[in-house]
């Protein structure tokens, strides 16, 4: 997309970002003059319609949220047959950069970082918005320092149906409990991200790691986050209890939204942050044995006090205090315990079968199953240490090859084999290809083709056909290929890039001859070439053989000539007269000589052996007389014995 202009306003310049659904590019607002992010949908997801909807609604939520923490949403479109958005541009890096930099961040930078997230965050749940993708990627850290969230292609509207359909949205290791287990996303959803996020903040470590993103859901929904603290020296008590009311498994168990804990994070900064209460916990009976004394005769429970000591599951009955043992039969007594030991060992056995089932599951999905195998990542556009890094991440390992490309500049990742979206056996070698740029192809003969025959042979070769840049006067016929150039202007050599485009240059043909034409001819014929004549260049000379008023030479100002070029014209005014001189007085022969010096030709009546004797005595035509140089004279005399 580099060099074209989307709807004829914004001009791609470079490439700045890539992510899992769009590429962001950096480009001019030529109609605002101002530099833009324009996030482009990647081409293969352009006729999904899960994907369109899913960009679209980024733009919507986005449009609808304006705070200095948010990134700036400023258009929409669709152009090159695909969807586009534009976004305010931010000179920046991102949290993970920074992370990656710092390995982890100090109390200060956490806080100040953690204090803009919420509070864009907080703009966000106010509009009745969730973000649904919180994570260190999202987060940009501008050079003028500004702290901004952006990404919100999987945001959505509370109040719409937040499950996730048929596959978990976001990234697994910012995932809350409840989209693990029942695929909802809610506010507090958001909350648990920016908890895993803090905790990573200040410790460099993710708190759930492992090989497969499975085993990583599965500690999300089933663990506790550890307090900070333990990893690191930056974490306070007051963090740490901010991190575990953050990542608390029950969503009812954290604070409301955003709001709710922008405010805690104030009073942490402030020096005024009070204990966070732990969630309600589940009323407990009084223990037994501080209640009862028991003799060696009465030291055996019933089946009641069992199950209140045991807390059996779904058993809501409780011992009253004032209730007496006696207002039960021995009967009533014996039917309720055969009850519940009926119900116990129901639940224990529905317990055993489905540890059984998630045991043999495990042992199938990663041992024979897809868990056994890896998908192979899209990774076109990247970079080649991206594109290798991104295949170790899925254990794979990554062979570099070349390979040419039309859209993909040299030096990033083109492709793979197996292509993206298969599943290989991790430890699989992927060919990843390198671009080397378009394909070089042999330029075939056009110079001394038609035009238009050049042109098929331009688009047969598998090149494109750009224009004709130039007209010139030649030797050759009028419509033949003089040249063919590439993209710098110069002749072609043997080879050229594939889709590279050809300009060619044309003969006009040969130039009109008008020597000897009138000079209103003369013009007309050189008009109807297309040429011009400069009234300011017409000069005129002599000339013993063209007529007076007629055309010498033609005066050309460039060379090559093209049409449109201005000349000028030499027009004859006859052949220049040089006056006859005297030679009346002087003998024969020394006239003769004279006039034959002063361009004329003399002849004489007087035959040679007598020249001596003879004097000239005039000149037909005779002296004065204005003749061009050649013409003929002869010498009038006299002889004297």
């Amino acid at each position: 997309m580099i060099g074209h202009t989307l709807d004829g306003r914004y001009a791609i310049r470079s490439r700045i970002a890539r992510g899992g659904m769009a590429m962001v590019y950096l480009a001019n607002d030529l109609r605002l003059e101002r530099r833009v992010a324009v996030k482009i949908m990647h081409a293969h997801l352009a006729d999904d319609e899960n994907f369109r909807r899913r960009f679209d609604q980024e733009a919507r939520s986005a449009a609808r949220l304006s705070h200095p923490n948010l990134v700036n949403v400023f258009d929409q479109g669709f152009d090159a047959d695909r969807n586009y958005l534009v976004m305010e541009y931010l000179p920046s890096i991102t949290l993970r950069d920074l992370l990656k930099q710092q390995h982890s961040l100090t109390r200060e930078q956490t806080l100040e970082i953690s204090e803009a997230i919420l509070a864009g965050l907080s703009a966000a749940h106010h509009a009745g918005i969730v973000h649904r993708d919180l994570k260190p990627e999202n987060v940009l850290l501008a050079d003028d320092g500004r702290i901004k969230l952006g990404d919100f292609g999987l945001a959505r509207s509370v109040s719409a149906n937040t499950t996730t359909g048929q596959a978990l949205l976001g990234t697994i290791a910012y995932l809350s409990p409840e989209l693990v287990t029942r695929g909802i996303a809610g506010a507090r959803s958001d909350l648990y991200a920016f908890g895993i996020m803090l905790y990573e903040m200040l410790t460099g470590v993710q708190p759930f790691t492992g090989e497969q993103p499975m085993q990583i859901a599965y500690q999300h929904a089933h663990s506790d986050v550890p307090v900070p603290s333990l990893v690191s020296d930056e974490s306070t008590p007051e963090l740490d209890d901010f991190v575990r009311w953050l990542t608390r498994r029950d969503p009812e168990d954290r604070p409301l939204d955003a709001g709710a804990a922008l405010v805690q994070v104030r009073a942490i900064i402030d020096g005024t942050a009070t204990a966070i209460a732990p969630p309600a916990a589940t009323t407990v009976l009084p223990s037994l044995a501080a209640t009862t004394r028991f003799t060696p005769s009465t030291a055996v429970l019933d089946d009641a006090q069992l199950d209140a000591l045991a807390g059996s599951p779904g058993d809501t009955t409780t011992l009253d205090a004032g209730e007496s043992e006696a207002a039960e039969t021995p009967i009533d007594r014996a039917a309720d315990a055969a009850h519940r030991r009926k119900r116990r060992g129901l639940w224990l056995a529905a317990i055993a079968v489905v540890a059984i089932a998630l045991a043999a599951g495990a042992g199938w999905w990663f041992g024979q199953g897809p868990g056994s195998q890896a998908t192979v990542p899209d990774v076109a556009g990247a970079s080649i240490e991206e594109a290798l890094t991104t295949l170790s991440a899925m254990d794979l390992t990554g062979e570099v090859t070349q390979c040419s490309s039309l859209d993909i500049e040299v030096g990033l990742a083109v492709n793979t084999d197996p292509e993206a979206g298969s599943r290989v056996d991790r430890g699989t070698t992927v060919q990843l290809c390198e671009s080397s740029g378009p394909e070089l192809l042999s330029v075939p003969t056009l110079v001394g083709l038609s035009q238009d025959d050049a042109q098929t042979e331009i688009e047969r070769a598998r090149f494109t056909f750009g224009s004709v840049v130039e007209e010139r006067f030649s030797s050759e016929e009028a419509g033949l290929v003089l040249a063919a150039l590439g993209e710098n202007g110069e002749p072609l050599g043997e080879t050229y890039p594939e889709q590279g485009t050809v300009d060619l240059v044309v003969s006009a043909g040969a130039l009109p001859d008008v020597v000897g034409q009138k000079q209103g001819k003369a013009t007309a014929t050189l008009k109807s070439a297309g040429l011009i004549v400069d009234e300011a260049q017409i000069g005129e000379a002599h000339d013993p053989e063209i007529p007076k008023g007629s055309v010498i030479a033609v005066v050309y100002t460039t060379d090559p000539v093209r049409p449109g070029d201005t000349v000028g014209l030499t027009v004859s005014i006859g052949p220049e007269l040089f006056p006859v001189p005297d030679v009346a007085g002087m003998g024969l022969q020394e006239a003769m000589d004279a006039l034959a010096a002063a361009g004329f030709a003399p002849t004489t009546l007087v035959p040679d052996a007598l020249r001596n004797l003879a004097k000239a005595t005039g000149t037909d035509p005779e002296a004065g007389a204005e003749l061009p140089a050649g013409a003929e004279i002869r010498v009038k005399s006299t002889i004297s014995l």
